[in-house]
């Protein structure tokens, strides 16, 4: 498994470390995982964590410690997240290729191994 599970892009980097700032959570860890739930079985989560895990991977891209526990490492691996502006306002973008599967709105999805825990859109 490549060391840097997800790759960011210089765009979603300075948009993380402007909401970092912004929440005064500068110095946190960025969390990436994968939990059940959504229509298609899986959905991803990002957040600020302040505690590195037993089981994460940790690393570095554009000056963020990204964390990312074991199981979600499997379904992530190779996972590009990247922040898209529009005129209709911005947001984070996930293209993970071992997704084979995903619903409409683009938030969940599944793999070829892991079909996660659907739910009613």
């Amino acid at each position: 498994m490549s060391k840097d599970i997800v790759i960011l892009t210089e765009s979603a980097s300075l948009q993380i470390k402007d909401m970092m700032k912004h929440n005064e959570e500068e110095g946190a860890y960025l969390r990436v995982s994968v939990k059940g739930g959504g229509c298609s079985g899986l959905s991803y989560g990002m957040g600020f964590d302040h505690e590195v895990k037993e089981d994460d991977h940790q690393f570095e891209q554009f000056g963020i410690q990204i964390l990312v526990d074991k199981e979600s490492a499997l379904i992530l691996q190779g996972t590009k997240i990247d922040f898209k502006q529009s005129m209709m306002g911005g947001g984070f973008t996930i293209d993970n290729p071992n997704a084979i599967a995903s619903c409409g709105c683009g938030s969940s999805f599944r793999t070829a191994t892991a079909t996660g825990t659907p739910e009613e859109c």
